[in-house]
């Protein structure tokens, strides 16, 4: 290897290692956020609900697509929510293309003879795919709020109860209530989603929301103000991820958002790696079109602070800190040989400390997003141990699958809106053999995948007659997490 290539291969990884070690700084300073708001008591103007003048109008939005095996359980929870039916409207956003549509309208139809406001609407195609749906839902909305529901969210029946109130501030334009997760200890692969979608909804939208600074709508389990989608532009479909969008649109434009920990909305996590895939692939392709679309606003906004704009910055880039992942992984075995091949370049092997520092800070600020939840406590610490690093492992094998989705969404490649398949999982005896929803095709990836399996035992391998060991942890999560995610597709076939 000629030395002008190590040099370029010594920059590549260097420039992604400090991206993540600032990235890991941004998550240090929302945890220092997070644990100073828990010492906060925060008192906020509320609406009275007991006094009907005060009972403001509300429609809840449910956009769905082929959802057989959840509609009757989605259905059935929302009918018991507790509201004044001369204040309720439902909205059902069928955009379903198979037989569900005839169960649905029939259920619908016996939930109007309760005395419910429901109604069922039909589009002719899906253009702008779920924003098109809401969109048009909100032109014949009569609801002042609109609270929004995915198919697979299952909110307590006092959960307007405990949003709406806080609307009485007329800066707030969103309320966001945080996931939970009703098969959390169905497989790893739940535990781990779980697990990461915790850190995101303690951690990062109290640590941002505690300090004003930007948070999004996480697409479900939350209720905008009327107006405010309208002020912001409307929903718009040129994203994957339409609620950050509109998320930063509205704010740019000085609306608060309020986020409320402490009202969890349960949720099923997906149970197959095809339906995580697919979930992962529009979350991050859309965090990168949304990076490309607004990055700009964020930057010259003129009435946001610096810091706003920073976290902001750094909240756009999440997804792309994957493709950062993915070229440490990929060049840390030729940087293992550069090593050895020149000795007098051994002071550049010190950015590799970037990397292990910032996997420290993760571990600290995951650990005290956990505990939040899971509680404190010696066992539990040692469960967290063992979570993080199987998390951390996946994580680094999903990199290729999301670094190509981090891509596209940079490039401005479009694509389908592509669903994340609902099973109706509530506990370990369910199975979501035979759902006619999944994938039938093996992902393309997953060959690339078997050969970075292959490329990362041979990293451990290279260790021994390099004899040095200081990356074979690493690459041994590599191999781990890579041959986890090949695996799992193999086996589920999907």
């Amino acid at each position: 290897m000629g030395l002008t290539i190590a040099f370029i291969i010594i920059a590549i990884y260097s420039t992604a290692l400090i991206l993540i070690f600032f990235y890991s700084l941004a998550q240090l300073n929302l945890l220092v956020n997070y644990l100073s708001n828990k010492r906060k008591n925060e008192e906020a103007p509320k609406f009275n609900l007991l006094d009907p003048k005060e009972i403001p109008f509300v429609t809840i939005q449910l956009p769905i697509y082929n959802e057989e095996y959840v509609m009757e359980r989605l259905l059935e929870n929302i009918s018991k929510i507790e509201y004044p039916k001369s204040k309720l409207e439902i909205q059902v956003l069928d955009d379903s293309t198979d037989d569900t549509v005839i169960e649905t309208a029939r259920r619908i139809e016996n939930l109007q003879k309760t005395g419910l406001d429901i109604t069922h609407i039909r589009r002719e195609n899906r253009q702008g795919f779920k924003a098109g749906a809401l969109k048009e839902g909100l032109e014949i909305a009569k609801g002042d709020f609109v609270a929004i529901f995915d198919a697979d969210f299952l909110p307590e029946s006092d959960w307007l109860k405990k949003t709406i109130p806080y609307f009485k501030d007329e800066e707030i334009g969103v309320v966001q209530t945080r996931w939970g997760h009703i098969n959390r200890d169905y497989s790893t692969l739940t535990r781990i989603q779980a697990f990461a979608l915790d850190a995101h909804f303690t951690l990062e939208q109290v640590g941002r929301n505690s300090k004003g600074h930007f948070i999004n709508f996480n697409g479900t389990a939350g209720i905008w103000r009327k107006d405010c989608i309208l002020d912001a532009g409307n929903w718009e479909g040129d994203t994957l991820t339409e609620d950050l969008d509109l998320s930063y649109r509205a704010q740019l434009k000085n609306w608060k958002f309020k986020y409320l920990e402490d009202v969890e909305t349960p949720a099923e996590l997906p149970v197959v790696i095809s339906a995580a895939r697919s979930q992962q692939f529009r979350w991050n392709k859309g965090g990168a079109e949304n990076f490309r679309k607004t990055v700009w606003s964020v930057i010259t906004a003129k009435n946001i602070p610096f810091k706003t704009k920073f976290h902001g910055v750094m909240h756009l880039l999440n997804s792309s800190m994957f493709l950062c992942v993915f070229i440490v992984a990929l060049l840390s075995i030729p940087m293992l040989y550069i090593k050895n091949s020149y000795g007098h370049l051994g002071w550049v092997f010190e950015v590799t400390s970037f990397f292990i520092v910032s996997t420290i800070i993760l571990f600290i600020c995951y650990w005290f997003t956990y505990k939040s939840i899971q509680g404190s406590g010696f066992d539990n610490f040692i469960d967290y141990i063992k979570l993080f690093f199987t998390f951390f492992s996946v994580a680094l094998g999903f990199s290729l699958h999301n670094t190509v989705a981090v891509l596209e969404g940079h490039m401005g490649k479009r694509s389908e809106f592509v669903r994340t398949p609902k099973f109706n999982i509530n506990n370990l005896t369910d199975s979501w053999k035979g759902n006619k929803y999944l994938a039938k095709k093996l992902s393309p990836n997953m060959i690339l995948e078997f050969a970075l399996m292959i490329y990362f035992l041979f990293g451990m391998y290279s260790a021994v007659p390099l004899n040095d060991y200081g990356l074979f942890p690493f690459h041994l999560m590599l191999f781990l997490g890579f041959g986890f995610v090949f695996f799992k597709s193999l086996t589920a076939k999907a």
